[in-house]
């Protein structure tokens, strides 16, 4: 399945035969601390710079409407971040995950984003619009 937007990464994630949770990650761009002048600059400029992980949380797609709501809820919760990083962590019906397995996988994520380790999700802008990094 080609997800574009993350209202399709709900849907699928609804029909999944096993109870979902969405594990989201939210980053945003950070100047490393060894950063030349010359990066600095253009980390100023607004390019540049490395992702950083923000905050997380995990969601139940099926009390999460869209991704506007996501959106809104982020800017009261957050820092202002640029990209959010997706995954999903089924459970065994009639059982959504566990809240430990749910803080496992949440953490392992935020460090696997950390790392750059970022393949295995699916990144999304702040219009909720999945984008292709690299």
């Amino acid at each position: 399945m080609d997800i574009t937007t993350f209202d399709e990464l709900l849907q699928a994630a609804r029909r999944q035969a096993d109870p979902q949770r969405l594990l989201l990650v939210f980053a945003g761009a950070t100047l490393p601390e060894a950063a030349s002048a010359e990066q600095r600059q253009d980390f100023e400029a607004g390019e540049g710079g490395e992702l950083a992980p923000l905050m997380c949380v995990d969601k139940d797609p099926q009390a999460l409407p869209d991704f506007a709501t996501l959106l809104a809820e982020s800017e009261t919760l957050g820092p202002r971040w640029t990209l959010m990083f997706a995954a999903a962590l089924g459970g065994r019906a009639p059982l959504p995950p566990t809240a430990s397995q749910v803080d496992a996988a949440l953490q392992k994520m935020v460090e696997a984003v950390r790392q750059g380790d970022i393949e295995r999700f699916v990144p999304f802008d702040r219009e909720g619009q999945a984008v292709r990094l690299g």
